[in-house]
């Protein structure tokens, strides 16, 4: 009995523990704190350690659209105005003195200005400000410059049709020597002819402007604001860029296409009056010097 007493009596006392000494206690508090630390230490480790994200640099983004033109003129001011109006994303480069150069003729033989540059064009170059204009409306469904309705439309083509064919050779003929522009081949203006001569086939186109501005004002506005209607149009663009040219030679404009002029610059802003600026200017350098 004594000795099973015994062995009862050492098994809880081996199974109890000792008390803890001083040093025992303190380890596992140790390894406590120390895993607590690393715990919060890890963190403030990676975001130290992290690198400084570098700082991205924007390059500019190239136009869609590059436009190669002359200030001074009215044909080149209409896609000016255009792209403005638009809202197009495109460049400009001013090529004076430099359409004969063997780099402009090899991808303009025609050697003419507006110019465009487009991706989407069969050769890439596109020139003649209403060829220009209707490609762009086209492609960017602009309708409010260029109606999709074939009669709207056929009438938007056939105002500007008429001008270039018989409108602006008037214009052309009765500005182009005050200008200081070269008159085109065949021309009297571009002829050894005496000077009377010219001046008589001067004469004679300014007095054949009236006719076809009148067809514009009773035929293609008939009573709109536009021949576009409410708004302008290309064909609008057109003809008052066009309008602009008659200045130089201070010819007495109707007061119904003095009112269209002001009218159209009204409705389109600085997309008007920016390239019409140039225009203007270039009419008051070369009236400056005529005077001087």
């Amino acid at each position: 009995m004594a000795k099973t007493a015994t062995k009862s009596a050492k098994k809880p006392a081996a199974k109890t523990s000792a008390p803890m000494t001083a040093k025992q206690g303190a380890k596992p508090a140790a390894k406590a704190a120390a895993r607590s630390a690393a715990k919060v230490a890890k963190p403030a480790a990676k975001v130290s350690a992290k690198k400084p994200a570098k700082a991205k640099i924007k390059t500019a983004k190239k136009p869609a659209l590059t436009l190669s033109m002359l200030k001074p003129s009215v044909n080149n001011m209409s896609v000016r105005v255009f792209a403005r109006a638009a809202g197009l994303d495109h460049s400009e480069t001013d090529v004076w003195g430099h359409t004969r150069s063997p780099e402009y003729m090899a991808r303009n033989p025609a050697h003419l200005t507006p110019m465009i540059e487009d991706k989407g064009l069969p050769r890439g170059v596109l020139w003649e400000s209403c060829a220009i204009m209707q490609y762009l409306a086209n492609k960017h469904g602009l309708e409010k410059l260029y109606p999709k309705a074939p009669a709207k439309r056929a009438m938007i083509d056939s105002a500007m049709f008429y001008l270039i064919g018989t409108l602006y050779p008037y214009v052309a003929r009765a500005t182009y020597p005050a200008l200081n522009f070269p008159q085109y081949a065949g021309e009297v203006g571009h002829s050894d002819a005496h000077p009377d001569k010219k001046s008589e086939a001067q004469k004679a186109a300014i007095e054949a402007i009236a006719e076809p501005l009148e067809v514009f004002h009773s035929f293609f506005r008939n009573g709109k604001p536009f021949i576009g209607g409410k708004n302008p149009s290309i064909a609008d663009i057109r003809l008052a860029a066009t309008l602009e040219f008659l200045a130089v030679i201070d010819y007495a404009l109707p007061e119904w296409a003095k009112d269209y002029m002001a009218a159209i610059e009204k409705k389109l802003g600085k997309a008007y009056a920016e390239p019409a600026g140039d225009v203007r200017g270039y009419i008051a350098y070369v009236r400056s010097q005529a005077n001087a």
